[in-house]
Protein backbone atom coordinates (compact mmCIF):
# COMPACT_ATOMS: atom_id res chain seq x y z
CA UNK A 1 0.00 0.00 0.00
CA UNK A 2 3.01 2.41 0.73
CA UNK A 3 4.43 1.78 -2.67
CA UNK A 4 1.18 3.27 -4.29
CA UNK A 5 0.70 5.70 -2.36
CA UNK A 6 3.61 7.72 -3.17
CA UNK A 7 2.76 7.23 -6.60
CA UNK A 8 -0.79 9.22 -6.58
CA UNK A 9 0.74 11.09 -3.89
CA UNK A 10 3.30 12.80 -5.53
CA UNK A 11 1.38 13.54 -8.42
CA UNK A 12 -1.34 15.08 -6.87
CA UNK A 13 0.79 17.56 -5.24
CA UNK A 14 1.76 18.96 -8.40
CA UNK A 15 -1.19 19.90 -9.25
CA UNK A 16 -2.78 21.13 -5.98
CA UNK A 17 0.24 21.91 -4.89
CA UNK A 18 0.42 19.66 -1.93
CA UNK A 19 3.08 17.42 -0.40
CA UNK A 20 2.72 13.45 -0.99
CA UNK A 21 1.54 11.54 2.26
CA UNK A 22 3.19 9.23 4.40
CA UNK A 23 2.32 5.75 6.18
CA UNK A 24 -1.05 5.73 7.62
CA UNK A 25 -1.36 7.08 10.54
CA UNK A 26 -1.20 5.41 14.07
CA UNK A 27 -4.73 3.97 14.30
CA UNK A 28 -6.30 3.90 10.84
CA UNK A 29 -8.51 1.58 10.49
CA UNK A 30 -6.94 -1.94 8.98
CA UNK A 31 -7.53 -3.20 5.54
CA UNK A 32 -9.20 0.34 5.02
CA UNK A 33 -6.46 1.56 3.43
CA UNK A 34 -5.35 5.31 3.78
CA UNK A 35 -6.82 9.01 2.93
CA UNK A 36 -5.39 11.68 2.10
CA UNK A 37 -6.71 15.13 1.84
CA UNK A 38 -4.47 17.44 -0.76
CA UNK A 39 -5.48 21.11 -1.19
CA UNK A 40 -4.23 24.32 -2.79
CA UNK A 41 -4.52 27.58 -0.93
CA UNK A 42 -5.92 30.47 -3.46
CA UNK A 43 -3.97 32.92 -1.57
CA UNK A 44 -1.26 35.48 -3.07
CA UNK A 45 0.36 36.41 0.33
CA UNK A 46 3.64 36.85 -0.07
CA UNK A 47 3.39 37.33 -3.55
CA UNK A 48 4.95 40.49 -5.31
CA UNK A 49 3.18 42.46 -8.01
CA UNK A 50 5.37 40.92 -10.87
CA UNK A 51 5.13 37.36 -8.95
CA UNK A 52 1.13 38.21 -9.72
CA UNK A 53 1.54 39.21 -13.06
CA UNK A 54 3.85 36.66 -14.07
CA UNK A 55 1.08 33.77 -12.57
CA UNK A 56 -1.70 35.86 -13.82
CA UNK A 57 -3.31 35.65 -10.48
CA UNK A 58 -4.09 39.15 -10.06
CA UNK A 59 -7.07 40.74 -7.40
CA UNK A 60 -7.41 39.64 -3.94
CA UNK A 61 -7.40 36.14 -3.03
CA UNK A 62 -10.07 34.65 -0.90
CA UNK A 63 -7.48 32.65 1.88
CA UNK A 64 -9.79 29.79 0.88
CA UNK A 65 -9.06 25.89 -0.56
CA UNK A 66 -8.79 26.72 -4.70
CA UNK A 67 -8.29 22.80 -5.29
CA UNK A 68 -9.76 20.15 -2.71
CA UNK A 69 -8.72 16.48 -3.74
CA UNK A 70 -9.50 13.36 -1.60
CA UNK A 71 -6.40 10.52 -2.24
CA UNK A 72 -7.66 6.92 -1.37
CA UNK A 73 -4.67 4.52 -1.17
CA UNK A 74 -6.17 0.78 -1.01
CA UNK A 75 -4.38 -1.43 1.68
CA UNK A 76 -3.68 -3.67 -1.18
CA UNK A 77 -1.33 -1.42 -2.76
CA UNK A 78 -3.07 -2.45 -5.95
CA UNK A 79 -5.22 1.17 -6.62
CA UNK A 80 -5.37 4.41 -5.99
CA UNK A 81 -8.84 6.81 -6.50
CA UNK A 82 -8.45 10.53 -6.74
CA UNK A 83 -11.54 12.08 -5.91
CA UNK A 84 -12.17 15.61 -6.62
CA UNK A 85 -14.50 17.74 -4.33
CA UNK A 86 -15.54 21.30 -6.19
CA UNK A 87 -14.73 24.00 -4.19
CA UNK A 88 -18.24 25.53 -4.21
CA UNK A 89 -19.89 22.47 -2.76
CA UNK A 90 -22.18 23.41 -0.31
CA UNK A 91 -21.77 21.98 2.98
CA UNK A 92 -22.02 22.48 6.93
CA UNK A 93 -18.94 23.35 8.61
CA UNK A 94 -17.78 20.95 11.46
CA UNK A 95 -17.34 23.65 13.86
CA UNK A 96 -20.34 23.31 15.46
CA UNK A 97 -21.80 26.47 14.80
CA UNK A 98 -24.39 24.69 12.53
CA UNK A 99 -23.39 27.19 9.54
CA UNK A 100 -23.48 26.09 5.89
CA UNK A 101 -21.19 27.66 3.45
CA UNK A 102 -19.23 26.44 0.53
CA UNK A 103 -16.58 24.06 1.40
CA UNK A 104 -13.60 25.87 0.22
CA UNK A 105 -14.09 28.98 2.87
CA UNK A 106 -14.26 25.99 5.91
CA UNK A 107 -10.02 27.17 5.24
CA UNK A 108 -10.80 30.64 6.38
CA UNK A 109 -13.03 29.93 9.07
CA UNK A 110 -10.26 27.37 10.49
CA UNK A 111 -7.38 26.72 8.78
CA UNK A 112 -6.27 23.33 7.63
CA UNK A 113 -8.27 21.84 10.83
CA UNK A 114 -11.47 22.70 10.43
CA UNK A 115 -10.84 21.94 6.79
CA UNK A 116 -9.94 18.46 7.21
CA UNK A 117 -13.00 18.30 10.15
CA UNK A 118 -15.51 19.55 7.80
CA UNK A 119 -14.29 17.04 5.06
CA UNK A 120 -14.54 13.98 7.27
CA UNK A 121 -18.08 15.38 8.65
CA UNK A 122 -19.31 15.70 5.26
CA UNK A 123 -17.86 12.09 3.80
CA UNK A 124 -18.30 9.71 6.73
CA UNK A 125 -14.29 8.70 5.99
CA UNK A 126 -11.11 9.33 8.54
CA UNK A 127 -8.37 11.82 7.02
CA UNK A 128 -5.08 10.35 7.79
CA UNK A 129 -3.08 13.53 5.98
CA UNK A 130 -3.34 16.54 5.16
CA UNK A 131 -1.41 17.71 2.79
CA UNK A 132 -1.16 21.82 1.03
CA UNK A 133 0.48 24.87 -1.03
CA UNK A 134 -0.12 27.88 -2.75
CA UNK A 135 0.35 28.77 -6.51
CA UNK A 136 4.28 29.50 -6.24
CA UNK A 137 4.17 26.40 -4.39
CA UNK A 138 2.50 24.76 -7.58
CA UNK A 139 4.68 26.28 -10.41
CA UNK A 140 8.39 25.34 -8.64
CA UNK A 141 7.04 22.31 -8.38
CA UNK A 142 6.04 21.39 -11.46
CA UNK A 143 9.48 23.17 -13.40
CA UNK A 144 11.19 20.95 -10.68
CA UNK A 145 9.93 17.99 -11.95
CA UNK A 146 10.26 18.91 -16.18
CA UNK A 147 6.98 20.70 -16.78
CA UNK A 148 3.31 19.22 -17.36
CA UNK A 149 2.21 17.24 -20.07
CA UNK A 150 -1.10 19.24 -21.16
CA UNK A 151 -3.39 18.45 -24.05
CA UNK A 152 -6.61 19.90 -25.88
CA UNK A 153 -8.15 18.87 -29.15
CA UNK A 154 -9.62 22.63 -29.34
CA UNK A 155 -7.82 25.91 -28.78
CA UNK A 156 -8.40 26.97 -25.30
CA UNK A 157 -8.18 30.13 -24.00
CA UNK A 158 -9.26 32.10 -20.34
CA UNK A 159 -9.26 35.96 -19.85
CA UNK A 160 -9.17 35.24 -16.27
CA UNK A 161 -6.43 32.46 -15.97
CA UNK A 162 -4.47 34.02 -18.45
CA UNK A 163 -4.65 30.40 -20.48
CA UNK A 164 -3.90 30.27 -24.14
CA UNK A 165 -3.03 26.72 -24.97
CA UNK A 166 -3.47 25.57 -28.79
CA UNK A 167 -4.80 21.98 -30.15
CA UNK A 168 -2.13 19.28 -29.19
CA UNK A 169 -0.42 17.80 -27.05
CA UNK A 170 2.14 20.36 -24.89
CA UNK A 171 5.37 19.92 -22.25
CA UNK A 172 4.35 23.25 -20.11
CA UNK A 173 6.03 24.97 -17.26
CA UNK A 174 4.65 25.74 -14.63
CA UNK A 175 3.50 28.84 -15.03
CA UNK A 176 1.14 27.47 -18.17
CA UNK A 177 0.48 24.63 -16.16
CA UNK A 178 -0.83 26.77 -13.45
CA UNK A 179 -3.02 28.81 -15.60
CA UNK A 180 -4.65 25.26 -17.51
CA UNK A 181 -5.73 23.79 -14.05
CA UNK A 182 -6.81 27.64 -13.26
CA UNK A 183 -9.07 28.08 -16.15
CA UNK A 184 -12.93 28.16 -15.25
CA UNK A 185 -14.16 29.95 -18.55
CA UNK A 186 -13.34 27.34 -21.40
CA UNK A 187 -14.78 24.58 -22.88
CA UNK A 188 -18.12 23.94 -20.90
CA UNK A 189 -17.92 26.86 -18.21
CA UNK A 190 -17.59 26.52 -14.57
CA UNK A 191 -15.79 24.67 -12.06
CA UNK A 192 -16.19 20.75 -13.00
CA UNK A 193 -14.26 21.25 -16.16
CA UNK A 194 -11.49 22.70 -14.86
CA UNK A 195 -11.38 19.83 -11.95
CA UNK A 196 -11.53 17.29 -14.93
CA UNK A 197 -8.06 19.17 -16.36
CA UNK A 198 -6.42 19.11 -12.89
CA UNK A 199 -7.20 15.20 -12.62
CA UNK A 200 -6.01 14.60 -16.33
CA UNK A 201 -2.52 16.87 -15.18
CA UNK A 202 -2.27 14.32 -12.30
CA UNK A 203 -2.83 11.03 -14.21
CA UNK A 204 -0.25 12.24 -16.96
CA UNK A 205 2.46 13.29 -14.90
CA UNK A 206 2.71 10.26 -13.25
CA UNK A 207 2.77 8.46 -16.42
CA UNK A 208 5.84 10.71 -17.45
CA UNK A 209 7.48 10.45 -14.12
CA UNK A 210 7.22 6.37 -14.34
CA UNK A 211 8.66 6.94 -18.49
CA UNK A 212 11.71 8.92 -17.06
CA UNK A 213 12.86 7.07 -14.16
CA UNK A 214 12.26 9.63 -11.77
CA UNK A 215 11.14 7.17 -8.90
CA UNK A 216 12.49 4.38 -10.30
CA UNK A 217 14.70 3.55 -6.94
CA UNK A 218 15.93 5.13 -4.39
CA UNK A 219 18.26 7.52 -5.26
CA UNK A 220 15.85 9.09 -8.01
CA UNK A 221 12.94 9.08 -5.80
CA UNK A 222 15.09 10.65 -3.12
CA UNK A 223 15.82 13.48 -5.43
CA UNK A 224 12.51 13.49 -6.54
CA UNK A 225 11.08 14.47 -2.89
CA UNK A 226 13.77 16.18 -2.39
CA UNK A 227 12.57 18.35 -5.15
CA UNK A 228 8.95 18.74 -3.73
CA UNK A 229 10.04 19.49 -0.61
CA UNK A 230 11.24 22.71 -1.79
CA UNK A 231 8.00 24.56 -2.56
CA UNK A 232 5.19 22.16 -0.60
CA UNK A 233 4.32 21.70 2.93
CA UNK A 234 3.69 18.07 4.73
CA UNK A 235 2.15 17.52 7.69
CA UNK A 236 4.52 16.92 11.09
CA UNK A 237 3.80 13.38 10.68
CA UNK A 238 5.35 13.01 7.39
CA UNK A 239 9.17 12.30 7.17
CA UNK A 240 11.30 12.52 3.91
CA UNK A 241 12.31 8.51 4.83
CA UNK A 242 8.42 8.42 4.41
CA UNK A 243 7.84 10.03 0.84
CA UNK A 244 11.09 8.09 -0.39
CA UNK A 245 9.30 4.64 0.38
CA UNK A 246 6.12 5.82 -0.91
CA UNK A 247 7.94 6.84 -4.13
CA UNK A 248 9.97 3.86 -5.00
CA UNK A 249 6.40 2.24 -6.28
CA UNK A 250 5.22 4.88 -8.61
CA UNK A 251 6.64 3.04 -11.41
CA UNK A 252 4.68 0.14 -10.88
CA UNK A 253 1.65 1.79 -10.97
CA UNK A 254 -0.03 1.55 -13.98
CA UNK A 255 -2.94 3.79 -15.33
CA UNK A 256 -5.42 0.96 -15.66
CA UNK A 257 -5.23 1.46 -11.71
CA UNK A 258 -5.54 4.99 -10.73
CA UNK A 259 -9.11 5.87 -10.31
CA UNK A 260 -10.41 9.43 -10.66
CA UNK A 261 -13.97 11.01 -10.58
CA UNK A 262 -15.45 13.91 -9.00
CA UNK A 263 -18.11 14.14 -6.27
CA UNK A 264 -21.70 13.44 -8.01
CA UNK A 265 -23.60 16.77 -8.27
CA UNK A 266 -27.22 17.61 -8.17
CA UNK A 267 -28.01 20.89 -8.67
CA UNK A 268 -25.33 23.06 -10.38
CA UNK A 269 -26.72 26.31 -9.84
CA UNK A 270 -28.01 26.65 -5.76
CA UNK A 271 -28.47 30.06 -5.17
CA UNK A 272 -27.81 30.87 -1.24
CA UNK A 273 -28.13 34.29 0.02
CA UNK A 274 -25.02 35.63 1.57
CA UNK A 275 -23.07 32.85 -0.07
CA UNK A 276 -23.69 32.71 -3.76
CA UNK A 277 -24.02 30.01 -6.40
CA UNK A 278 -23.38 26.70 -5.14
CA UNK A 279 -23.21 22.76 -5.74
CA UNK A 280 -25.18 20.46 -3.97
CA UNK A 281 -24.04 17.15 -3.86
CA UNK A 282 -25.87 14.17 -5.07
CA UNK A 283 -27.64 12.41 -1.29
CA UNK A 284 -27.61 8.75 -3.19
CA UNK A 285 -24.91 8.94 -5.34
CA UNK A 286 -22.19 10.97 -3.11
CA UNK A 287 -22.97 8.52 -0.56
CA UNK A 288 -22.44 5.43 -2.53
CA UNK A 289 -19.20 6.78 -3.35
CA UNK A 290 -17.95 7.55 -0.07
CA UNK A 291 -19.13 3.93 1.19
CA UNK A 292 -16.98 2.40 -1.61
CA UNK A 293 -13.96 4.38 -0.58
CA UNK A 294 -14.87 3.38 2.96
CA UNK A 295 -14.96 -0.32 1.92
CA UNK A 296 -11.85 -0.36 0.06
CA UNK A 297 -13.46 -1.08 -3.61
CA UNK A 298 -13.27 0.63 -6.97
CA UNK A 299 -15.06 3.55 -7.87
CA UNK A 300 -15.34 2.64 -11.50
CA UNK A 301 -18.19 0.48 -13.09
CA UNK A 302 -20.34 0.94 -9.28
CA UNK A 303 -23.59 1.90 -10.84
CA UNK A 304 -24.72 3.95 -7.54
CA UNK A 305 -22.03 6.29 -8.18
CA UNK A 306 -22.52 6.43 -12.02
CA UNK A 307 -25.72 5.25 -13.13
CA UNK A 308 -25.98 3.97 -16.64
CA UNK A 309 -29.05 5.40 -18.37
CA UNK A 310 -30.76 3.40 -21.29
CA UNK A 311 -30.58 6.21 -23.65
CA UNK A 312 -28.04 9.21 -22.86
CA UNK A 313 -27.73 12.22 -24.16
CA UNK A 314 -24.65 14.58 -24.71
CA UNK A 315 -26.73 18.12 -23.89
CA UNK A 316 -29.13 18.87 -21.66
CA UNK A 317 -32.71 18.42 -23.78
CA UNK A 318 -34.18 21.51 -22.56
CA UNK A 319 -31.81 23.57 -24.08
CA UNK A 320 -32.16 22.08 -27.29
CA UNK A 321 -35.09 24.22 -29.85
CA UNK A 322 -37.16 21.69 -32.21
CA UNK A 323 -39.62 22.61 -34.55
CA UNK A 324 -41.72 19.06 -35.11
CA UNK A 325 -44.60 19.23 -37.99
CA UNK A 326 -46.43 16.29 -36.44
CA UNK A 327 -48.59 16.90 -33.52
CA UNK A 328 -48.16 13.60 -31.35
CA UNK A 329 -44.10 13.25 -32.36
CA UNK A 330 -44.30 17.31 -30.85
CA UNK A 331 -46.37 16.34 -28.01
CA UNK A 332 -44.50 13.13 -27.08
CA UNK A 333 -40.53 15.36 -27.64
CA UNK A 334 -42.22 17.99 -25.26
CA UNK A 335 -42.60 15.08 -22.85
CA UNK A 336 -39.16 13.94 -23.26
CA UNK A 337 -37.67 17.57 -22.23
CA UNK A 338 -37.61 19.07 -25.06
CA UNK A 339 -38.32 23.04 -26.16
CA UNK A 340 -40.97 22.27 -28.84
CA UNK A 341 -42.69 24.06 -31.23
CA UNK A 342 -46.09 22.15 -32.85
CA UNK A 343 -45.93 23.16 -36.67
CA UNK A 344 -48.20 20.34 -37.62
CA UNK A 345 -50.73 22.67 -38.67
CA UNK A 346 -48.21 23.73 -41.91
CA UNK A 347 -47.21 19.90 -42.34
CA UNK A 348 -47.41 18.92 -46.47
CA UNK A 349 -50.49 16.58 -47.13
CA UNK A 350 -47.98 14.01 -48.32
CA UNK A 351 -45.49 12.35 -46.08
CA UNK A 352 -42.09 11.81 -47.90
CA UNK A 353 -41.05 8.20 -47.66
CA UNK A 354 -39.12 7.16 -44.43
CA UNK A 355 -37.98 7.86 -41.21
CA UNK A 356 -38.14 11.51 -40.14
CA UNK A 357 -35.55 13.79 -40.98
CA UNK A 358 -33.59 16.63 -38.86
CA UNK A 359 -32.10 19.80 -40.11
CA UNK A 360 -29.86 22.23 -38.52
CA UNK A 361 -27.14 24.46 -38.71
CA UNK A 362 -23.61 23.23 -38.59
CA UNK A 363 -21.58 23.13 -35.57
CA UNK A 364 -24.83 22.09 -33.35
CA UNK A 365 -23.80 18.47 -33.84
CA UNK A 366 -24.22 17.70 -30.38
CA UNK A 367 -27.61 18.84 -29.48
CA UNK A 368 -28.47 16.96 -33.23
CA UNK A 369 -26.92 13.36 -31.43
CA UNK A 370 -29.48 14.51 -28.19
CA UNK A 371 -32.47 14.99 -30.35
CA UNK A 372 -31.40 11.68 -32.54
CA UNK A 373 -30.65 9.92 -29.60
CA UNK A 374 -34.66 10.76 -28.79
CA UNK A 375 -35.57 9.62 -32.50
CA UNK A 376 -34.58 6.16 -32.92
CA UNK A 377 -33.31 5.97 -36.88
CA UNK A 378 -34.00 9.57 -37.33
CA UNK A 379 -31.77 10.76 -40.44
CA UNK A 380 -29.59 14.08 -39.67
CA UNK A 381 -28.80 17.26 -42.48
CA UNK A 382 -26.41 19.82 -41.93
CA UNK A 383 -28.40 23.04 -43.46
CA UNK A 384 -26.10 26.01 -44.04
CA UNK A 385 -27.71 28.99 -43.01
CA UNK A 386 -30.13 27.46 -40.60
CA UNK A 387 -31.27 29.10 -37.54
CA UNK A 388 -30.84 28.01 -34.20
CA UNK A 389 -33.68 25.41 -34.47
CA UNK A 390 -34.00 21.97 -35.19
CA UNK A 391 -36.42 21.40 -37.64
CA UNK A 392 -38.26 17.80 -38.12
CA UNK A 393 -39.71 16.29 -41.04
CA UNK A 394 -41.88 12.95 -40.04
CA UNK A 395 -41.97 10.66 -42.97
CA UNK A 396 -44.21 7.95 -43.39
CA UNK A 397 -42.29 5.56 -40.96
CA UNK A 398 -43.56 5.42 -37.72
CA UNK A 399 -41.77 7.18 -34.71
CA UNK A 400 -41.23 5.84 -31.01
CA UNK A 401 -39.48 8.85 -28.95
CA UNK A 402 -37.59 7.55 -26.33
CA UNK A 403 -36.92 9.69 -23.32
CA UNK A 404 -33.09 10.57 -22.88
CA UNK A 405 -31.32 11.01 -19.93
CA UNK A 406 -28.92 14.21 -19.48
CA UNK A 407 -26.44 13.62 -16.72
CA UNK A 408 -23.73 16.47 -16.26
CA UNK A 409 -21.50 14.19 -14.35
CA UNK A 410 -21.04 12.02 -16.81
CA UNK A 411 -19.37 14.39 -18.93
CA UNK A 412 -17.20 15.92 -16.48
CA UNK A 413 -17.02 13.83 -13.42
CA UNK A 414 -18.23 10.43 -14.23
CA UNK A 415 -15.02 7.91 -12.58
CA UNK A 416 -12.46 6.89 -14.44
CA UNK A 417 -9.69 5.09 -15.07
CA UNK A 418 -6.03 7.40 -16.16
CA UNK A 419 -5.92 5.33 -18.76
CA UNK A 420 -8.68 6.72 -20.63
CA UNK A 421 -8.85 10.21 -18.98
CA UNK A 422 -5.09 10.92 -19.69
CA UNK A 423 -3.22 12.69 -23.06
CA UNK A 424 -0.18 9.72 -22.44
CA UNK A 425 -1.81 6.59 -20.58
CA UNK A 426 -0.28 3.55 -21.19
CA UNK A 427 1.57 5.43 -24.29
CA UNK A 428 3.75 7.41 -22.09
CA UNK A 429 5.19 3.90 -20.43
CA UNK A 430 6.52 3.98 -24.47
CA UNK A 431 8.07 7.11 -25.01
CA UNK A 432 9.18 10.09 -23.28
CA UNK A 433 8.46 13.60 -23.68
CA UNK A 434 10.30 16.62 -25.55
CA UNK A 435 11.25 20.29 -23.47
CA UNK A 436 9.19 21.71 -21.48
CA UNK A 437 7.85 24.89 -23.57
CA UNK A 438 6.77 28.24 -21.96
Amino acid sequence: MLRLATALTLLTTLVSGAAWAGPPAAGSAAGRGTNVLVVGIDSREGLSKAEKDRLHVGGAGCNCTDVMMLVHLSQDGRRASVVSIPRDSYVEYADGTGVRGKINGAFKRGGGPLTVKTVEKVTGLHVDHYLETGFAGFEQAVNGLGGATLCTDKHLRDENSGLDLTPGIHNASGRIALRYVRARHVERPGDLGRVRRQQRTVSDLLSRLTVEGALADPVATADTVRTLLRSVRTDEGTSVADLVRLGMAAGRLSPERTEFATVPIRLFDNRVPGVGSTLVWDEERSRALWEALAQDRRITGDTRIQPVPETPARTNPAGVKVRVDDAGVATALRAAGFAVTDTSASAPARRPAGPPVIRYAPGLEDDAATLAAALPGARRQVVPGHDAYFDVAVGTRSVGVKTVTYDRNTLDGAPTTGDRLGCLGSRARRAGTGPVDD
